[in-house]
């Protein structure tokens, strides 16, 4: 019991020092420093390696992304709901897929998509590379029949057979469904747009104005940090 006691008084004595360190702050550097247990700055992720085969994969999951050829149709592509000139939106109600069938759900941006925690808005999928493999398959969105009628059409065209070689060299059928996904997910995993927050994350503290930081403040006080955390400050 005694012990017990000891350790109470020893986790308040931290606490309170931690407290009276953060007091003696500036205001700026007592808010960065309360929002830095809960948030992480995003940074542009650096391009890999020239001739690397990540960077490799990049490219690859870049063509892919904005090919029309992974739908049955021919003329959807990720981008067509993921557009990358509308900051990853289609701004739609809900999305158009295959046949102009309107889809139950908007399609959320991909930008920063990387960061959460579980994809799609149901979090049925774990990561970027396993949620671009669904919409492919989907006969609301792109329609292909199978995941070999997807390889199929891939193998077919001898620019990508070189792109999947050069990104997965250690492989002996580089050309796969899952290695679509991969690709895919390496080019998403770019798609980092850091902010103004990110800025004071960092020390800049003119990146927020005044009221933002109010808005910060309040934001961190009355918890809603318990649910919307992390690099994307989401909920997933």
């Amino acid at each position: 019991m005694r012990a017990r006691l000891y350790a109470a008084l020893a986790a308040a004595a931290a606490c309170s020092l931690a407290v009276a360190a953060l007091a003696a702050l500036s205001p700026d550097t007592a808010l960065r420093a309360q929002a830095r247990t809960l948030f992480q700055p995003i940074s542009v992720p650096p391009m890999p390696p020239k001739g690397s085969a990540r960077e490799a994969q990049v490219l690859l999951g870049r063509m892919l992304f904005h090919d029309p050829r992974l739908s049955k149709s021919g003329v959807i592509s990720c981008n067509t709901c993921h557009n990358m000139a509308t900051y990853g939106v289609d701004a739609l109600p809900t999305s158009l897929g295959h046949g102009f069938v309107a889809g139950p759900r908007n399609a959320p941006t991909v930008l920063n998509a990387a960061l959460h925690t579980r994809q799609f808005w149901d979090g049925r999928a774990r990561d970027v590379e396993e949620q671009a493999l669904g919409p492919i398959l989907n006969p609301k969105e792109m329609a292909m029949p199978a995941s070999d009628a997807v390889i199929e059409r891939v193998a077919s065209i001898p620019e990508y057979v070189r792109m999947f070689r050069k990104a997965f060299p250690n492989q002996a059928n580089p050309v796969s469904y899952r290695n679509v996904g991969v690709a895919i997910g390496a080019f998403e995993r770019m798609l980092l747009t850091p902010s103004r927050f990110d800025q004071f994350l960092r020390g800049d503290n003119k990146a927020l104005t005044a009221r933002e930081k109010a808005g910060l403040k309040k934001f961190l006080d009355i918890g809603c940090a318990a649910c919307h955390a992390g690099p994307a400050m989401g909920g997933m």
